[in-house]
């Protein structure tokens, strides 16, 4: 009732630091992040399913989603504020949407890659076994494909919950016609900690973020892994699992069964009309579908033009202001960016490849970590700003290099995350063929480990690139109190630009960055994603 309650723009909605009020704005905070995350999640099965089934639809849905990661949070803000409001008027529900639409922004790209990355990947002889049991289109994606694709999704969802929290100080601390709104919630209070320099309110709200964190944990995410270890693609038992106990608690219960076996046949009679054409039919398709296959080609054309002359207006609009030397600079600070994006996902994949490695091949490690993995990458990288603006101002360091790693600080965790869960689905009797073979060493990882987790890895990789440029805005222009750092890149520009109120400059920064992960996507991660579908199933 108080997310719905009467509200007018111009309104100013009171954010207290006292730490008695931090339970009551982390459940407002909780309930936003799992709204985004059910959302996500449908968009993810939807998009996916599409995505792997269709080609022409793949076509055009996975360079849109190359787009949709790199366009920043600041730029669906700005976009989504005023419909949500104009929604929603005189309520505070629009206001509301528009926090949740932007946690979901921050959290549906990678869960939508994960499960079409798995869908692509499934072993030819499970898709056999699919065409001998003559199992449809919609068989096949939950008996199959879903499954499959469960332990990569749910590490990702967990990857989702905390880069919500990362970017959670922008989607609940919102800036609209000039006014300031500030929703109850945990980021908002980070806002205002960090405005008025309160370090024992930082404190405060870490302590609630981790509490929060473990509370979904253990009540949440860690029942979700502890079932989906069924799913696990061997044909021996693991000498390990992940456990919980709320789950076995659930498993022994009598009603909790019961419950359950009604929700899914009330699940499976409520979308058993919805069919897709089996896969197999693929390459013998009926009239209907080589009609649609030869009118694909002039869909592809228009959206070609279409996208043509979107390019051409936004380039006169942008030219009406800025000017090509402008764009020319621009492009300057997005190869910048770019030069670290890249150096720094290399520098994470070396650390964290073989860390993520040994905690996924050892499950009653990983439930050990799993919850401080999900700490740290939720850790909102404005809590570091008191430390770094300290550190560097003391010894003079130069903000070109010293504000970089924080770009990758809460990104790197999608490498860690995505790793783990393709470690954890190495089959057992791969492991044990490996032992008895006398593989060690370098050259155990070259044959077993690297091949098995390359598709994980480069879900991740792409996620965190993605990732990496939106965390850019907040890492190359870092402000406590007074005190101003910038860095050169594209970030910082768009930064600016966006407290100037500069929409011309605004969008050609978003715009740049677009094209620069889209170049990146297509001429690099792009060919890394084929060389796993083809070779590394």
């Amino acid at each position: 009732m108080q997310m719905s309650r009467p509200f007018a723009v111009g309104e100013t909605l009171a954010v207290s630091l006292d730490p008695a009020v931090l339970p009551y704005y982390l459940l407002r905070t909780i309930l936003r992040m799992f709204t985004a995350l059910f959302l996500s999640l449908v968009f993810s099965l939807v998009f996916a399913a599409i995505a792997a089934r269709f080609r022409l639809a793949e076509r055009i849905m996975i360079p849109l989603l190359d787009i949709l990661q790199s366009v920043p949070i600041l730029g669906f803000q700005a976009i989504a504020i005023a419909p949500f409001i104009a929604l929603f008027p005189g309520n505070l529900l629009g206001v509301e949407c528009a926090a949740v639409f932007a946690i979901f922004t921050s959290q549906a790209w990678n869960m939508a890659f994960s499960v079409y990355q798995s869908i692509r990947t499934v072993p030819s002889e499970l898709q056999e076994a699919a065409r001998v049991f003559r199992l449809s289109a919609w068989q096949r994606f939950w008996r199959l494909e879903l499954p499959f694709a469960m332990p990569g999704l749910l590490w990702n969802m967990m990857m989702s919950m905390s880069g919500g929290w990362f970017f959670l100080v922008a989607a609940e601390a919102i800036s609209v016609a000039g006014q300031d709104i500030k929703l109850p919630g945990i980021g908002s209070y980070i806002a205002v900690a960090i405005e008025q320099r309160q370090i024992s309110a930082i404190l405060w709200a870490i302590f609630a973020m981790l509490s929060g964190i473990l509370l979904y944990d253990q009540l949440f995410f860690r029942p979700l892994l502890a079932w989906a270890d069924k799913f696990r693609f061997e044909e021996t038992q693991s000498e390990t699992a992940q456990k919980s106990w709320l789950l076995d608690w659930m498993r022994n219960s009598h009603w909790f069964r019961r419950a359950g076996n009604r929700f899914w046949r009330w699940l499976g009679r409520s979308l058993s009309w919805f069919v897709l054409p089996p896969v197999s039919q693929r390459s013998n398709k009926p009239a209907f579908w080589a009609r649609w296959q030869i009118s694909g080609f002039w869909i592809e054309v228009l959206i070609g033009l279409m996208i043509l002359a979107g390019f051409i207006r936004l380039t006169f609009f942008i030219h009406s202001e800025v000017g090509w030397a402008e764009v020319g600079h621009v492009a300057v600070l997005g190869s910048i960016t770019l030069v670290r994006v890249m150096v720094l996902i290399a520098i994470a994949s070396l650390v964290w490849v073989p860390v993520a490695v040994w905690i996924g091949l050892r499950p009653a490690y990983s439930q050990k970590v799993q919850a401080v993995a999900q700490f740290l990458a939720a850790f909102p990288v404005n809590f570091l700003f008191p430390g770094v603006v300290l550190v560097m101002v003391t010894l003079d360091l130069s903000p070109n290099i010293w504000l970089s790693p924080l770009m990758v600080f809460g990104t790197q965790w999608y490498i860690l995350f995505n790793v783990v869960a393709g470690a954890a689905t190495i089959p057992n009797e791969l492991r044990l063929a490996a032992d008895n073979l006398g593989l060690k060493g370098w050259l155990k990882w070259k044959r077993v480990y690297l091949p098995a987790i390359f598709p994980s890895y480069i879900t991740g990789a792409i996620t965190a690139s993605g990732g990496s440029w939106n965390a850019s805005i907040v890492a190359e222009y870092v402000t406590w109190g007074k005190t101003t750092l910038v860095a050169d890149g594209l970030g910082s520009y768009i930064k600016q630009m966006t407290e100037a109120g500069d929409f011309q400059r605004i969008a050609l920064g978003i715009g740049m960055m677009c094209i620069f992960v889209m170049l990146l996507n297509r001429f690099f991660w792009r060919r890394l994603y084929d060389l796993a579908e083809r070779h590394l199933r």
